[in-house]
């Protein structure tokens, strides 16, 4: 069985992910960034998901010798031309703080009319292997902004998006329903057929 580490320290995702390759019928050992507590975070200084998604994984495949996976994701606002975008989890101003982010993306919208409130999830999933070789997938959500948080599922600004074609939040949907149609879902999902080819 082939090792695959994803890089991150969150166990839902990598719950999430090994289920997609269980499911697609991929024998690959996936195990976190816990199972090398040695080797430390990687600054996230690239401009894009992608770039971000690639500095991970590439400083993991490198560390560890073994091929990974590294994803990152946000929140990209029409009217705020694709912000608060790489910048969501920081978008108060400290790193991981969802309720200041929250509170100020919805004074920012405040006046903000219903028909301009368009807004999508975004997250950028890339596999590197220790040669080099990578690879880059993309999924998103396309949803609007509600004016008030609703729901005390999920995590970040799921309270305030409601995907297109539904009535809740993403913080009002299962997790199931949200894996199903979430931006990371769709990225992970497209993994597969490059897990396929790369680790064979």
């Amino acid at each position: 069985m082939k090792r695959l580490i994803l890089a991150t320290r969150n166990a839902n995702k990598v719950t999430e992910l090994r289920a997609i390759l269980e499911a697609a019928g991929l024998d690959v050992e996936l195990v976190g960034a816990d199972a090398y507590p040695e080797i430390p975070d990687v600054k996230e200084t690239g401009v894009t998901f992608a770039e971000n998604a690639l500095l991970k994984a590439h400083a993991l495949a490198r560390a560890t010798g073994f091929p990974a996976v590294a994803d990152d994701s946000g929140l990209c606002v029409d009217v705020l031309n694709g912000a608060p975008g790489i910048f969501s989890a920081r978008w108060a101003g400290r790193h991981g703080n969802d309720k200041a982010n929250l509170d100020l993306l919805l004074a920012q919208l405040s006046d903000i009319a219903e028909e301009h409130r368009g807004a999508h999830f975004a997250c950028a999933a890339a596999l590197a292997l220790p040669d080099g070789t990578e690879r880059v997938v993309e999924g998103r959500l396309e949803g609007t902004l509600r004016h008030e948080p609703a729901g005390g599922g999920g995590f970040g600004y799921d309270p305030v998006l409601q995907p297109l074609g539904e009535s809740r939040t993403c913080a009002e949907l299962t997790a199931e329903e949200k894996n199903a149609i979430s931006h990371r879902g769709k990225a992970f999902r497209g993994l597969v057929p490059v897990v396929r080819e790369l680790l064979g």
